[in-house]
């Protein structure tokens, strides 16, 4: 009983949590920078495999982490035997994208944005056809390694590689 209700916690949370707890994945390009060394400010994006290459640091592995999180696996790396105190930041330069077919007038795969809710979304697909239907939006995703549907409405949050399928109206 206590794993169902911890995983119906994370999956709720992943639907309905912040954009401070949108997590790292591949496709995501970050900058990041090491304040007082500019040889360490860089722009990388995340392979397929998840991991990025950081001077003076081996491959780090960014799948599931935040970027604060990120940061202090950074200074915890260059401490001491880089730099005497690191001043990391990182922050997300381009988001990987989400998609959206069905009936609206544009579909295909569109650039997140933080704070991005279905109703947006659609806007950025050029609206919905003459066909489709107000209430019948699914959004797909993965959730711990589980793929789920939920119904949608205006307001549902969007995370990246979301996947929107606006229904046909049978009216």
């Amino acid at each position: 009983m206590r794993f169902w209700a911890l995983s119906t916690i994370l999956i709720l949370c992943s639907f309905f949590c912040g954009a401070s707890d949108y997590v790292l994945g591949p496709g995501d390009k970050l900058h990041i920078v090491v304040y007082g060394e500019n040889d360490l400010t860089t722009d990388v994006k995340i392979d397929k495999s998840g991991f990025i290459s950081f001077p003076f640091l081996d491959d780090i592995q960014v799948i599931g982490l935040s970027t604060k999180k990120l940061e202090n696996v950074i200074r915890e790396g260059l401490l001491g035997d880089y730099i005497v105190d690191p001043q990391v930041s990182v922050s997300i330069a381009t988001y990987r994208p989400f998609f959206i077919h069905g009936q609206v007038q544009r579909p295909g795969g569109y650039p997140y944005q933080d704070d991005l809710t279905l109703d947006k979304a659609i806007a950025l697909a050029g609206g919905l056809s003459n066909r489709a239907s107000t209430s019948q939006w699914k959004i797909s995703r993965m959730v711990n390694g589980i793929k789920v549907t939920i119904e949608g409405n205006v307001a549902t949050a969007i995370r990246p590689d979301d996947i929107i399928k606006i229904e046909q109206s049978f009216f």
